[in-house]
């Protein structure tokens, strides 16, 4: 897969809503909610032009017996894919332009994790351009290598989650 970082673009909340749209019609019986999440839901941050996506559903087991449908709008499923109690889906194979992380809707960990990330980076200038420089140095140095690229912010980014997480946990009060 070739690693490539592009500057923010607006656009990229016009293909969220497009995506959550088929989403929410071919899972309308078992989902909850849906968010975007990843740096293409970040204002400013530069990121590999793909759209990260987090249904959250009321029986993570149940949305097996959706594959078939999801694959009918473009989705490969992939099961939890490395991460338990995930159903993972991806559009686009190797040349992926949407991924669809899915959770049961109790699986408050994983959920805030991924939304206290986006919501730190939204409101912390200073490690939104850090981030973004460590992301446009890590796909220069591994432009073919995507577990180069992702191995080289591995650190980056679990320092990034702790920080976000308390960060919104204080900010709940």
């Amino acid at each position: 897969m070739n690693v490539v970082v592009t500057k923010y673009d607006e656009n990229w909340v016009k293909l969220f809503d497009e995506e959550a749209a088929k989403i929410r019609e071919v899972l309308s019986d078992e989902i909850v909610d849906i968010h975007h999440i990843g740096s293409t839901a970040v204002p400013g941050l530069q990121a590999k032009p793909i759209i990260d996506i987090m249904p959250t559903v009321k029986d993570i087991e149940r949305l097996d017996t959706y594959n078939t449908k999801m694959a009918e709008i473009g989705y490969e499923p992939l099961g939890e894919n490395g991460i338990p109690g995930r159903r993972y889906f991806r559009k686009g194979g190797e040349n992926r332009t949407h991924q669809i992380h899915t959770f049961q809707s109790d699986n408050d960990s994983e959920i805030e994790r991924h939304i206290a990330v986006r919501d730190y980076l939204r409101s912390h200038k200073k490690d939104l351009l850090e981030y973004g420089k460590l992301k446009e140095q890590l796909a220069s140095e591994f432009p073919k290598d995507i577990e180069g690229y992702c191995d080289g912010k591995d650190d980056f980014v679990k320092k990034l989650e702790r920080k976000a997480v308390e960060w919104r946990q204080g900010n709940r009060g």
